[in-house]
């Protein structure tokens, strides 16, 4: 458990959202392969994957060790690649801080 004080860096959060214009199913397949590429990216300490099928919605949190991490991803092929897949539209990302001590209480897995 990794107890920060104020002032301290602190992990980052990064959300994306995306509606789908093919099934999530086949979208979500067709990531696996990327899901190994995005596993070995320095500072990443975990990525979950969201699916919202009755709004055909995807999505994804990413915690990073710290922000210089989240802006390499977010300079990455990865999202290069992800901004101009076909079957997606209304892409949108936000970056946030998180109180590590807090999220301990709360039982976050940082």
């Amino acid at each position: 458990v990794c107890h920060r004080r104020r002032g301290e860096e602190m992990y980052k959060i990064l959300q994306i959202n995306y509606r789908l214009t093919s099934s999530i199913d086949d979208f979500l397949r067709e990531a696996e392969p990327v899901a190994n590429v995005i596993a070995g990216i320095e500072g990443l300490r975990w990525k979950i994957w969201l699916r919202n099928e009755n709004q055909n919605e995807g999505g994804g949190l990413y915690l990073f060790e710290n922000e210089n991490a989240l802006n390499a991803f977010v300079n990455s092929s990865v999202i290069t690649r992800l901004k101009d897949h076909p079957a997606l539209e209304e892409l949108t990302a936000k970056v946030f801080d998180v109180p590590a001590g807090l999220s301990a209480i709360t039982k976050a897995p940082i």
